[in-house]
This record gives C-alpha cells, sequence and structure tokens, in this order.
C-alpha cells in the first residue's frame, strides 16, 4: 500500500509513522477478522474470524498463518492476562473463557444475577489481575456471530471480574453497545467504544472515558471522541497514552487530550488493533477480510 495511506490532521501526527513504511497485508480470506492479542514469547498473533467461527495465528518469524481452535465459540475479543494465557470473549458460549497453560478451556463468566450474559465482546486485563469486558447484543442478535437468542439481562453492561475472580459487578449500565476498551497506560482512565449507531441512526459511535476509582468505581469524564467515519469498535493505547482505534475508514490516531491526530488508511472497514512485535512497534489491524500490519515508530502500552 502507498504511504499515501497516511493522512495527517494534526501535526503531531508526523512523527507517528514513517513515510517509507509499507502497509503489508498479512493474510486475507476471513469474513469479519476481530481480536487481536499478541503473544510475546511465541512471537504469535492470534485473531478471531467470528462469522467463520475460528481463531487463526500467524507466526511472527516465518508469516504463517494456521488454524488456531475451531469451533472457536464466534470468539471476538481476545487479550493476554499477566500470566500469559489467552483470556476469550465468545459471543457463540455467551461468556469469558481462559485458556490454561495445559490448553484445557475454564469460563470466567458467563451469567449474571441468574441470566446469561449477552455476548461479550472486548476484553481488557488491569495489572491487579482484575478483568473487564463488555457485552452488547450482537451475538444474539442473529446467527451470523453467533446464536440468535434473548437478552436475559436489564441492559448492556461493562463488567469487572475482581482479582480473585469471584465476584462480577457491573461498573457501567447506561450504554447502547458496549464494545472495544481499553486502559491508559497508567491504568487511570478507561476507555470504553459505544457502537450504538449500529441499532439506529442516531445512537452513539463514539468512545467514553472514566476515571478508575481505587476500588474500581468509574468516574464519568465524558465523550471522548466521536467517530467521523462509520463507527469506532476495537482499540489500543500505545506507551505515550495516544489512542489507536478502528473506524470505517481504516485507524484513527488520537492524542490523549481528544484531538484526532491523523488516520492510517485501510481500503476495508476495520474491526480491532493490537501491537505486537519485540519493541511493541508493529501495529496489526483486523479489517474485515484481512490481517494488516505497519511498523510504527512508537511502542504499545504493555498489557500483559
Amino acid at each position: 500500500m502507498p504511504a499515501d495511506c497516511f493522512e495527517v490532521f494534526d501535526d503531531r501526527f508526523r512523527r507517528l509513522f514513517v513515510a517509507a513504511a509499507e502497509i503489508e497485508k498479512l493474510y486475507t480470506g476471513c469474513r469479519w477478522a476481530e481480536g487481536p492479542a499478541y503473544f510475546p514469547a511465541a512471537r504469535s498473533l492470534v485473531w478471531s474470524d467470528i462469522p467463520n467461527d475460528r481463531m487463526l495465528r500467524l507466526d511472527e518469524c516465518s508469516g504463517a498463518v494456521s488454524v488456531f481452535r475451531r469451533p472457536a465459540g464466534y470468539a471476538n475479543g481476545n487479550t493476554v492476562d499477566r500470566a500469559g494465557r489467552l483470556v476469550t470473549c465468545e459471543q457463540g458460549r455467551r461468556r469469558v473463557s481462559r485458556t490454561e497453560f495445559d490448553g484445557a478451556v475454564s469460563t470466567l463468566a458467563d451469567s449474571y444475577r441468574g441470566g446469561r450474559l449477552n455476548s461479550p465482546n472486548d476484553v481488557v486485563v488491569k495489572s491487579d489481575g482484575g478483568i473487564w469486558f463488555t457485552d452488547p447484543t450482537y451475538g444474539i442478535d442473529s446467527d451470523y456471530e453467533g446464536h440468535r437468542g434473548q437478552s436475559e439481562q436489564a441492559g448492556n453492561f461493562v463488567f469487572r471480574i475482581d482479582p480473585a475472580g469471584k465476584a462480577l459487578t457491573v461498573v457501567a449500565d447506561d450504554f447502547i453497545q458496549p464494545n472495544g476498551i481499553a486502559f491508559s497506560p497508567d491504568e487511570q482512565i478507561l476507555y470504553v467504544v459505544d457502537s450504538g449507531r449500529t441499532d439506529r441512526p442516531d445512537g452513539p459511535a463514539h468512545i467514553r472515558s472514566f476515571r478508575v476509582g481505587e476500588s474500581g468505581e468509574l468516574k464519568e469524564r465524558g465523550v471522548f471522541a466521536v467517530c467521523s467515519v462509520g463507527i469506532f469498535d476495537g482499540l489500543r493505547v500505545d506507551l505515550d497514552g495516544r489512542i489507536w482505534t478502528s473506524a470505517g475508514d481504516g485507524v484513527h490516531c488520537y492524542h490523549s487530550d481528544g484531538a484526532l491526530l491523523g488516520k492510517i488508511r485501510i481500503a476495508e472497514v476495520v474491526g480491532n488493533v493490537c501491537f505486537g512485535g519485540e519493541k511493541r512497534n508493529y501495529l496489526y489491524i483486523c479489517g474485515t477480510t484481512s490481517l494488516y500490519g505497519v511498523r510504527l515508530p512508537v511502542n504499545g502500552a504493555k498489557t500483559f
């Protein structure tokens, strides 16, 4: 892809990319690519292909792609916990799961107050071991990305599993469709996407930010950014606190002050992104059908 895929809106963006850097297409053949998670010890990336009910794995050293898991419970968002285990949002099984070191898959959360979760979407693990995830209805709205079903919850919530893995609590209950989720590098701010515009034309397509209290409570800071093309979906934060988020025309980069710095144009809708590589300066991009990547002069915040 040509270097003009980098679009500058703020001069601060010019030092965040190298004009000669190539945006590489690493794999194609997905129906809806999502949920990239990088494993530094294995030099590999795992991501979801939701409608095909599979997870794929890229060997970063050889470039080879293989099927990591199929069926995969219509997996969506993935992350790596502090012990190096895979944590997955399974829309089809309506649960958050963890792949243990021996390969066994255990359930971390699948119900709240007697009702099944909707369809967990994206997940992040805090340094204290707490697991935070979003629970919209996309996986039960139809059979395309899960299994058509009825919501058994009073809303579409943002949840937290306590570090001991025993208590599941609602930390935010006023979202239409909570989606991507990420912490700032110091974990003082939580960013959560609301992609409610998929449900109605006047619905939200924005990122909200919250101040995180000592006990895990959230204090509203407001709408951080509104998507100008399509909707936001998955997002990641770099070491300096900038937000790199998926959108309808590629990847949008925001400064922590809320300014849109620039875009990486991709020729299809982007669902999620993830920093990888030995120095966490390679940005993996999940487009609709394909996995892309580009090396940047910035480093992703450590999330494992």
